[in-house]
C-alpha cells in the first residue's frame, strides 16, 4: 500500500519548507527567493512584466485523468505563455495553493515535481507563495514575473492593416485530447470499462501537458523580428483573433487551407465526426502564439517550419472572415472555450 502522509501532521510552515525544500535559484534578477516575507526582484534596467492565472478543480481541470505531475507542469507552462505573448522572458513565479483533506504529502509531492520540473525546462524561479485548505477541490494561483528591453514587448492592441496575421505550431490539437479523455471517462464511470486512449498520445499530450513557445520568441530575436500584437491562444483561435483584433480596432480574413492541422488531431477529428477546422478555430489551450508582423517579415516568418502565415489584417469596416478552401466567405464567431460557462 502505498504511504500516506496526512498534511496536518506537517502544518502550514513545515509543509511550505517540505515543498521547497530542494528549490533552487536560476536567475540573477532573483536576489531573495522563498523563506522570507516577500522576494526581492532586481531586472538591472529591464521592464518587468507580470501575469497571474487561477486554476480550478473542476472548471480547468479532471483529476479523473489529469496525473498531479502532469497539473504541476502545465500550471506553470500556462502562465509563463502569457509572459511568452508579450515577448518577455519569463524569469519567477508565485504559486499558491488550496487543497482539501483529501490530498496527501505524497499527493503533494508529485504535483511539485511537474512543478519543479516546469522550472528547470523553462529556466523559471519559484520565489515564493500561499498554501491554504479548501472546503472541496483544488484551487492553483500563479503568478508569473517576466523582463523585456524596454519598448520591446507586444501588446494586443497594436496590429495594423495590411500585417500578416501568423500561428506557432498546429491548432485543435488539445480540444480533441480532451474531448477523446471526457468520452473514456463517461464510458469507465457508466462501465467501468478500462480507457482506451487508441494510442492518441499527441492530442493527449496537447492537453496534459502542453509547451509554452520559448523558442519562437528565441526565433523573434535571433531574427530581428518584433510582432506588430500579439496574444497566446488560449480560448481558440477565432475567439483570441476576434480579442486582437478588438483590441487593435482592425479587421481581419484567415484561410481554411492555411490553418496548421497535425495529421493526427484531423484524423482522430473525422473518427468523432467533428470538422478539424472547427476544432482549430474553437478549441482552446493549444497555448500556440497569435502574432501580426509587418509584411516586410514575410520571408523571416515562412523560413520557419513551426510558423504558418493564416491572414491578413484589415481595415476595420471590412468585418472579421474566413475564406474556405471552396472560397466562400464566411463571418468569423467566437466559439471559443469560455471558463464562465
Amino acid at each position: 500500500m502505498e504511504e500516506r502522509t496526512e498534511i496536518s501532521s506537517l502544518g502550514e510552515f513545515g509543509l511550505i519548507d517540505h515543498l521547497t525544500r530542494n528549490n533552487e535559484t536560476r536567475n540573477s534578477s532573483t536576489l531573495l527567493s522563498v523563506g522570507d516575507d516577500a522576494a526581492i526582484i532586481d531586472h538591472f534596467g529591464r521592464q518587468t512584466v507580470i501575469s497571474t492565472d487561477m486554476l480550478v478543480e473542476g472548471i480547468h481541470f479532471d483529476l479523473q485523468y489529469t496525473p498531479l505531475k502532469h497539473l504541476g507542469y502545465k500550471s506553470v507552462v500556462v502562465n509563463i505563455s502569457d509572459i511568452y505573448a508579450m515577448n518577455a522572458t519569463p524569469t519567477q513565479i508565485l504559486l499558491s495553493i488550496a487543497i482539501s483533506n483529501k490530498f496527501s504529502v505524497e499527493a503533494l509531492n508529485e504535483f511539485y515535481e511537474g512543478v519543479y520540473y516546469a522550472c528547470e525546462k523553462y529556466q523559471v524561479d519559484l520565489v515564493g507563495g500561499d498554501t491554504t485548505s479548501s472546503q472541496k477541490g483544488f484551487v492553483i494561483s500563479i503568478t508569473a514575473v517576466g523582463e523585456v528591453a524596454p519598448n520591446s514587448y507586444v501588446k494586443r492592441s497594436t496590429a495594423n492593416v495590411n500585417d500578416l496575421i501568423c500561428v506557432s505550431g498546429d491548432l485543435g490539437g488539445a480540444f480533441l485530447g480532451l474531448t477523446l479523455l471526457e468520452r473514456e471517462k463517461k464510458i469507465f464511470t457508466e462501465t467501468g470499462a478500462q480507457p482506451d486512449l487508441e494510442n492518441r498520445a499527441y492530442i493527449v499530450g496537447r492537453l496534459l501537458k502542453p509547451e509554452a513557445r520559448k523558442d519562437v520568441i528565441e526565433y523573434f530575436a535571433a531574427h530581428d523580428i518584433l510582432p506588430t500584437s500579439m496574444i497566446d491562444i488560449s480560448d481558440g483561435l477565432s475567439s483570441d483573433l476576434l480579442h486582437l483584433c478588438k483590441q487593435s480596432d482592425v479587421g481581419c480574413v484567415i484561410y481554411e487551407d492555411k490553418l496548421p492541422l497535425n495529421e493526427e488531431s484531423k484524423e482522430f477529428a473525422y473518427t468523432l465526426e467533428l470538422d478539424p477546422t472547427a476544432c482549430a478555430l474553437s478549441g482552446g489551450e493549444d497555448y500556440e502564439l497569435l502574432f501580426t508582423v509587418a509584411q516586410g517579415d514575410y520571408e523571416k516568418i515562412i523560413a520557419n517550419n513551426g510558423l504558418s502565415i493564416v491572414g491578413y489584417i484589415t481595415e476595420p469596416e471590412a468585418g472579421k472572415h474566413i475564406i474556405t478552401r471552396g472560397g466562400n466567405e464566411y463571418q468569423l464567431v467566437a466559439q471559443g472555450w469560455n471558463h464562465i460557462k
